[in-house]
């Protein structure tokens, strides 16, 4: 997956940093872009991308090999990996029927009734990070907020409260960059060891449970048997342990952390929602299509296939883009701005569609909207007190912020 920097392939780090511009002058006319850079192929309309995560018969999520990550057959990061458990197709990168048996496991950890009961304890959190956070005059939004609200959260249900908020976030940064494929050689050795530890303290975790079972997720899914079947193995609790830790945390992080962008960006659309506090759960919905923290997904043809008026042969990458989605003309009106009230914002695709979609949705959705329900009512304005120290990361996959410095005039 080697990409001359010439070329200016949208996997080009300078692309990926920045790929509003490339969204723009290709969605219209290649809504189906073949990379010829690096023969992958992108899929941009809403309509399309919508189309594709339905045809799974086609469309196979079984991309193990581009989630373990860029280097996977370097000698010296194959022998860190093997000091742990293998990647295992769970919920991500797997298909029907495997991927239905893994689903069922975890869909009532994350159900509408269970995220409501989490509410009040979501917002004594939020409470009090805002108000530590409001006391201070060098305020980094990543650091102060955004990361520590899902952390807490998502290392709570997994009963993992134990591991300091660093170690999570260590974890899933690891996660993160080798997912995205686009880090050097040396951090994706240190990704690998921070893998393996991940592995080792999980699995002594996952023992802990077997011998005396615990009211939380990871008890639960130690001891879990779908219709009579055997209990999970150790690889396959790791890899959804690992999903589950990732997507609690990474996106809820970069959206909260671009929703703050766009409202100091934006002082008129704050003081709309300020205005109207209702309007809250849709700003959050508006974020989340502009945000597109999953920023894309991988599939891979099982067979020839048209999409668009283009053939996509058999054993093909292909990516669902789906931050190209959610800014697409012939969806959303102005696409690109920013508008708290925007009638079909739910419509977007940030958290993917159909059997994959991400579990965790509902939860993510209610730590932002409890977030700014209490963030709001105490600040007056936001503003970006660093604009240059505001950087993205390439990433073929995940989007967000590095840091977000920041200074909130608080309500008298």
């Amino acid at each position: 997956m080697t990409v001359a920097a010439e070329q200016k392939s949208f996997f080009h780090p300078d692309v990926l940093t920045s790929p509003f511009a490339f969204y723009q002058e290709h969605l219209p006319t290649e809504p189906v872009y073949h990379d010829k850079a690096t023969g992958l192929y992108l899929v941009l309309s809403h309509r399309l991308v919508s189309e594709a995560t339905s045809r799974t018969d086609e469309f196979s999520n079984n991309f193990q090999a581009v989630l373990s990550g860029a280097r996977s057959e370097d000698p010296e990061v194959k022998a860190i990996l093997d000091e742990g458990w293998p990647q295992v197709d769970t919920l991500l990168t797997a298909d029907p029927p495997v991927h239905t048996r893994f689903r069922k496991l975890v869909n009532l950890a994350f159900s509408a009734p269970r995220v409501n009961k989490l509410e009040a304890h979501i917002r004594e959190i939020a409470r009090d990070l805002i108000e530590r956070m409001l006391t201070q005059d060098d305020i980094e939004f990543i650091r102060d907020f955004a990361m520590p609200l899902p952390i807490r959260m998502i290392s709570e249900q997994l009963g993992l409260t134990h591991e300091p908020p660093e170690t999570i976030k260590r974890w899933t940064d690891a996660f993160v960059d080798r997912l995205g494929g686009m880090v050097p050689r040396e951090r994706e050795l240190q990704c690998a060891r921070e893998v393996v530890e991940f592995q080792h303290a999980i699995k002594a975790q996952m023992d802990l449970r077997r011998a005396n079972p615990t009211d939380d997720l990871l008890s639960d899914l130690v001891h879990a048997e779908i219709d009579g079947e055997r209990p999970l193995d150790d690889g396959e609790l790791l890899s959804i342990v690992q999903q589950l830790l990732v997507a609690g945390n990474e996106t809820t992080t970069a959206t909260l952390a671009e929703g703050i962008i766009l409202l100091a960006r934006n002082p008129s659309e704050l003081a709309k929602a300020k205005a109207d506090p209702k309007i809250i759960p849709n700003m959050i919905e508006e974020m989340l299509r502009l945000a597109s923290a999953s920023s894309g997904i991988w599939r891979v043809m099982k067979a020839d296939a048209e999409l668009g008026g283009v053939t996509l042969p058999k054993g093909a990458m292909v990516m669902m883009r789906y931050a190209a989605a959610n800014r697409d003309p012939e969806r959303y009106e102005e696409p690109d701005r920013f508008l708290v009230d925007r009638a079909n914002a739910r419509t977007h695709l940030a958290f993917g569609r159909g059997i994959h979609m991400c579990v965790g949705n509902m939860l993510s959705r209610k730590e932002m909207t409890v977030a700014f329900e209490e963030l709001l009512p105490r600040i007056s304005g936001i503003t970006l007190t660093d604009e240059a120290s505001i950087a993205y990361p390439p990433n073929m996959m995940l989007r967000g912020p590095v840091c977000v410095p920041v200074r909130f005039e608080r309500c008298p």
